[in-house]
C-alpha cells in the first residue's frame, strides 16, 4: 500500500525540471534570458553596433581582431575562375573579368578586392554590410558599398497584401525580400543631411551578413560576445597603468624629531638645493636626530599579468580568432599548438569565405557582370540565350593560407596526391591558384629555359628534423 500510494503521488506531482539549465534558485536569480532572438538582435544591433565602432578605433585587441578577421577572410582577394566547358570561352571570361576589376568600385577609390575588404571589415565590425549594384554611361557594372546605417533600420510598415517593411528591408507576404530603403544621403555628412529615403530593389542591393537564426533580418557585429569583456579590460589596463604612475612618484619623507612643522617645497639652502627637496645625485646633510624614510609605492604583480592575459584569452575565444593572432604573444606556444590553433581557425574561415562572402558577395556580382558583358556585346557568348548558365558557372579561389612549417606540409601534400588522396587541382587551389594558369605558367618557363639553354634541378628533399615540444 505503501509503494502504491507512493506512485500515486509521483504520478499526480507536476514535472519537475531535470535540467539545471532550466531550473531556478539563487544561482540563476538575476540571470538574463532571451526569449526571442530575432527580437533581441533587432534591439540589439544599434547598441551593439555604436559600442563595436568605438573600440575598433580605441581599443588595441578589439583593432586587432578585426584586422585578424579581414586578412584572413579575404586578404589579396577572393577571385573567380569560369568553370566554362570552353578553354577559349573561360580564358575570355577570366581576362574580361580581371580587367573590370580595377573599375569596379563606383566611387573609385579601390579595386573589387579593396572592395571585398572593407565590406569583410564592416561585417566584422557593424554585423552587416550593403552593396548596391548599379552601371556606368557605358553599361558596364559597377558596385557602390553603402553604410549599414544608410539603410533606415528604424523603419517598420505594414503594406497592402500581406508586404511589410522591417528594419528597412521590403517583404513580401511569402517572407521574400524586395526591396532595401536607403537614405538618399549617408547620415553623418556635415552638410545637406537628408532623411529621405528611396526604395531600391533587392535584385540589385548586396546584403552581406552572417546568418545566426532563421529569418534573422539584419546583421549583428561580431564583437556582441566580447564587447563587455573588452571594456573591463580596458578599464583594468587603465587602472594598473594608472598604478605604474604612482608607483613611480618615489617620495621621501624626512621625520624631524622635534616635529616641527614644514612645507613639502622647502627653502633653498647655500647651495640652490631646496632644503628636503632631493635631485638626482644630490648628498643631503640631515640635521642631529632627523630621520628619513620613503614611501613604499605597489607594483604589478605576477597575477595581475595572469588575470589580463586570461581575460584576452577569453576575448579571442569570444571574437573567434587565435589567442596568438590577437595578441601577437608566441610565449608558450609550440609547432603543434601552434598548428592545430591555426586549422582550427581556418576551418572556421573556409566556411565563412563560401557561405557568406563567395555567396552573398562574389557570385551575385560575377553573374552580374557575365549578363552586362554579353547583352552589351563587349563579351561574345554563342548559346548565351538558350542556356546562361555554362557562363554564369565559376569557381572561387580563396587566398593561400601560409603553413606553419613549409617543410613539413608540403611532402605530406607531395605524399597526399602520390596515394590518390588529392588531386593537383585541389592542392593548387589551396595555394590560392588556378590549375591551367599555373601549368601554362611552367609551360612557358619550360619552354624558354629551353630556349636558352638553361637546365634547373630540384634540391634533395632532405628530412626535417621536428621541432622540440617546448615552449617557443
Amino acid at each position: 500500500m505503501a509503494r502504491l500510494f507512493a506512485r500515486i503521488l509521483s504520478a499526480l506531482a507536476p514535472a519537475r525540471r531535470s535540467y539545471d539549465g532550466a531550473g531556478g534558485g539563487r544561482r540563476w536569480r538575476g540571470f538574463n534570458d532571451m526569449p526571442n532572438q530575432l527580437a533581441a538582435q533587432l534591439a540589439a544591433r544599434g547598441p551593439v553596433g555604436k559600442r563595436a565602432r568605438a573600440l575598433v578605433a580605441n581599443n588595441p585587441l578589439a583593432a586587432s581582431g578585426a584586422e585578424a578577421w579581414v586578412s584572413a577572410l579575404v586578404g589579396t582577394g577572393i577571385k573567380p575562375q569560369s568553370t566554362h566547358p570552353d578553354e577559349t570561352t573561360r580564358t575570355r571570361l577570366n581576362a574580361a573579368f580581371e580587367r573590370w576589376t580595377d573599375d569596379a568600385d563606383a566611387e573609385g577609390l579601390g579595386d573589387f578586392y579593396a572592395m571585398q575588404a572593407l565590406a569583410a571589415r564592416r561585417l566584422v565590425v557593424d554585423g552587416e554590410a550593403f552593396g548596391a549594384l548599379t552601371y556606368d554611361a557605358r553599361g558596364a557594372l559597377q558596385v557602390r558599398l553603402i553604410d549599414a546605417e544608410q539603410v533606415d533600420a528604424s523603419l517598420h510598415r505594414e503594406l497592402a497584401n500581406g508586404v511589410r517593411i522591417i528594419a528597412g528591408i521590403e517583404f513580401d507576404a511569402a517572407g521574400r525580400r524586395l526591396a532595401y530603403h536607403v537614405f538618399r544621403e549617408r547620415p553623418g555628412l556635415p552638410l545637406g543631411t537628408s532623411f529621405e529615403t528611396v526604395r531600391v530593389p533587392a535584385a540589385d542591393v548586396q546584403h552581406v551578413f552572417r546568418m545566426d537564426v532563421p529569418g534573422q533580418v539584419r546583421g549583428l557585429s561580431w564583437f556582441a560576445p566580447v564587447l563587455l569583456r573588452l571594456a573591463d579590460y580596458d578599464a583594468a589596463s587603465d587602472a594598473q597603468l594608472v598604478r605604474q604612475k604612482v608607483a613611480a612618484l618615489l617620495t621621501g619623507f624626512i621625520i624631524d624629531p622635534n616635529a616641527e612643522p614644514a612645507g613639502f617645497g622647502g627653502q633653498p639652502d647655500s647651495s640652490g638645493n631646496l632644503e628636503g627637496g632631493m635631485e638626482p645625485g644630490a648628498l643631503k646633510v640631515l640635521h642631529p636626530g632627523q630621520d628619513i624614510r620613503f614611501s613604499d609605492p605597489a607594483s604589478v604583480g605576477a597575477e595581475v599579468i595572469e588575470f589580463l592575459k586570461i581575460t584576452a584569452r577569453e576575448i579571442a575565444a569570444g571574437l573567434g580568432v587565435p589567442y596568438e593572432t590577437l595578441t601577437g604573444d608566441l610565449s608558450g606556444t609550440n609547432y603543434s599548438s601552434i598548428r592545430a590553433g591555426l586549422v582550427a581557425f581556418r576551418r572556421r574561415v573556409e566556411a565563412l569565405q563560401h557561405n557568406v562572402l563567395v555567396y552573398q558577395i562574389c557570385r551575385p556580382v560575377w553573374r552580374r557582370f557575365v549578363t552586362a558583358e554579353v547583352l552589351s556585346g563587349r563579351l561574345p557568348a554563342p548559346g548565351f540565350e538558350r542556356d546562361p548558365e555554362p557562363y554564369l558557372a565559376a569557381r572561387w579561389i580563396t587566398p593561400r593560407q601560409e603553413w606553419v612549417d613549409p617543410a613539413k606540409d608540403s611532402q605530406a601534400e607531395i605524399a597526399a596526391i602520390g596515394a590518390g588522396l588529392m588531386s593537383r587541382r585541389q592542392a593548387v587551389a589551396a595555394r590560392g591558384y588556378d590549375l591551367e594558369a599555373l601549368d601554362a605558367e611552367i609551360a612557358a618557363d619550360n619552354a624558354r629555359a629551353a630556349a636558352l639553354g638553361l637546365t634547373f634541378q630540384a634540391a634533395p628533399s632532405a628530412e626535417v628534423d621536428p621541432e622540440p615540444e617546448t615552449a617557443a
